[in-house]
């Protein structure tokens, strides 16, 4: 099986690890190696210029959604193989989601964690199927993991909430893909 695009949520700085940098990197150029389209926030700058840079020097397609007010603070990436403009970040999320099969969140502030939960509460109440992953670089996104089985233990999560979560690109795409395989 393969996945036609992936949305990928990831900061709009670079952080201070290098390693999440070169994580950020390695997706976009893996993706790419792979023939799977990357839907993103449309950003030229931070984790998400990295991603859809290393993307496009492999020759595989992006596509950035990127809200107006953004493109007027000149944040659009300009070399992208479509840059679609909305009115607003609902409307991103939105956007991003009909055009993708899957989604990758790396590491990231507050925007990152917002796109990842709401894709995830929809996915709770059924409104998609599709799988979710974290790339959990350095550990990244350890303690967000035990609040998920916190939050689960606790009784206030029901339906899919399974995230899949891989330290490389390379085990998060394999497991996405064996996630997108429906059951017999």
């Amino acid at each position: 099986m393969t996945m036609r695009r992936i949305a990928v949520f990831c900061g709009a700085n670079s952080g201070t690890d290098p390693a999440i940098r070169e994580a950020a990197r390695a997706t976009g150029r893996t993706m790419a190696e792979r023939g799977m389209g990357i839907v993103f926030g449309g950003g030229h700058v931070g984790l998400m210029g990295a991603v859809a840079d290393a993307a496009l020097e492999a020759g595989g397609e992006v596509i950035g959604v990127i809200p107006g007010f953004m493109v007027e603070k000149e944040l659009a990436h300009q070399g992208l193989s479509e840059l679609i403009i909305v009115r607003d970040m609902h409307e991103r999320k939105m956007r991003m989601h009909e055009l993708s099969e899957a989604v990758i969140a790396l590491p990231g502030g507050f925007g990152t964690m917002d796109e990842l939960f709401e894709l995830l509460t929809w996915r709770q109440l059924g409104i998609h199927h599709k799988p979710m992953g974290l790339l959990n670089v350095n550990g990244f996104y350890g303690p967000l993991l035990q609040q998920i089985d916190r939050m689960h233990r606790d009784g206030f999560l029901h339906g899919e909430t399974r995230v899949i979560t891989a330290a490389t690109v390379h085990e998060l795409l394999d497991r996405l893909l064996v996630a997108a395989i429906p059951a017999p």
